[in-house]
């Protein structure tokens, strides 16, 4: 699952990421409301977690611009303590919800995972395509061989092959979306997660190939294209 991420309070931002990745999130950090409002635009986000209080344009003026684009990806925004008028603009500009500084960690997470729920509870369950399913809820793919459970970038790339199975989708696209935008990680590292899906479908006796169109993308393709 992937969070952006905006807070101009850096050492709190630096924290902030370090517990978020260990709860196995990826995270783009950006520290200022102009960097938020276009990384936002581009809806590759799961959730955003926006401060109010920024340099260039505020939280409210982001959520505003983001909504005003027609972009629905739950937003958290973190308020300062006590500023009761900031709480009602956000919910009334389409925040999901809201949470006052100082706040403790697990509130955090909880209410994260409480907006990612809504927005899931939206979304089929499950994916299908030929004779396998990814199941979002258990994070496992099922085939007439049998299920696995996937690790959390495995599922996240199944899951972008799965919503839209004959769409290409590119190395760039894996790696701004499962990876972010400010990732250390070489683009090779796209090619062993296919290659360890690729077995895992192969094992599952799945009839679902991913296939590559050369310098394009990646796609998913069955054995009887008829399906």
């Amino acid at each position: 699952m992937r969070l952006l991420l905006a807070e101009d309070e850096k050492e709190l931002s630096n924290a902030l990421c370090a517990i978020l990745r260990h709860h196995n999130y990826s995270v783009d950090a950006v520290y200022n409301g102009a960097d938020a409002l276009d990384y936002g635009m581009a809806e590759n986000y799961d959730a955003i977690i926006l401060d109010i209080m920024m340099p260039k344009l505020d939280g409210i003026q982001v959520l505003t611009g983001l909504r005003k684009a027609q972009v629905h990806t739950p937003v958290l925004l973190l308020t300062a303590k006590g500023q009761v008028e900031d709480r009602i603009a956000g919910l009334d500009a389409g925040a999901d919800d809201y949470l006052p500084k100082p706040f403790d960690m697990g509130e955090l997470l909880a209410r994260i995972r409480a907006v990612t729920r809504r927005r899931e509870s939206l979304l089929p369950n499950t994916l299908q395509f030929g004779n396998t399913t990814l199941d979002r809820g258990a994070l496992t793919l099922s085939a007439p061989g049998g299920s696995m459970r996937l690790g959390n970038r495995e599922f996240q790339m199944m899951e972008m092959l799965m919503e839209h199975p004959r769409n290409l989708i590119s190395t760039e696209q894996f790696m701004e979306r499962i990876w972010g935008y400010d990732t250390d990680a070489e683009v090779s590292v796209v090619w062993v997660y296919l290659s360890y899906l690729r077995k895992k479908l192969g094992s599952l006796g799945s009839n679902v190939e991913i296939r590559a169109s050369r310098g394009v993308g990646y796609f998913l393709e069955t054995a009887d294209k008829s399906v």
